[in-house]
């Protein structure tokens, strides 16, 4: 039963012991203890403030890239309207230029075949004229006294120039 009830002198240099561990402890071992769980502390402190900033400048930052990105998506929407409006116009600029192309193509082939069509004619006139002087002088030449023969020669005339 000595195990469970110490004795006087142990139990006053265990005080003893005590004491002056307490007192070494005191003296050179809390405060900087102490010192380094206020540093600890403030530490914690400051990452936490930290991170709370970093948070909020984070969440700043998303709002500008968010505004950043539907200002972009506006001007890319303006761009690819202010093509399609130029492509738009453009074709129907050229369109316009075809048909102004394609008309004076056409008038200035109506006018070709016109003249074309004019100096055939007047070709026709000339031959025509042509031919008939020479029917007219070869009347002319052979004065018939017959009237049947007159005819015959004429006939003959006509046959002469069907065939040429």
């Amino acid at each position: 039963m000595e195990l469970l009830t110490p004795g006087l002198g142990l139990l006053v240099w265990n005080l003893i012991a005590f004491l002056i561990l307490l007192i070494i402890l005191g003296k050179f071992a809390w405060k900087p203890i102490l010192k380094s769980l206020k540093e600890r502390e403030t530490g914690i402190a400051d990452s936490l403030a930290t991170a709370e900033r970093v948070k909020a400048e984070m969440a700043q930052l998303k709002s500008e890239n968010e505004a950043l990105l539907a200002k972009a998506r506006e001007e890319r929407a303006q761009l690819l309207k202010e093509a399609r409006d130029t492509k738009d116009r453009i074709i129907a600029e050229a369109k316009e230029q075809a048909k102004v192309e394609a008309g004076k193509i056409i008038a200035d082939a109506n006018v070709a075949i016109q003249q074309q069509k004019m100096a055939a004619i007047t070709d026709v006139k000339n031959q025509v004229g042509a031919l008939v002087i020479d029917v007219a002088e070869k009347v002319l030449r052979r004065e018939l006294t017959d009237k049947g023969q007159q005819e015959k020669y004429i006939k003959e005339l006509a046959e002469e120039v069907k065939l040429n």
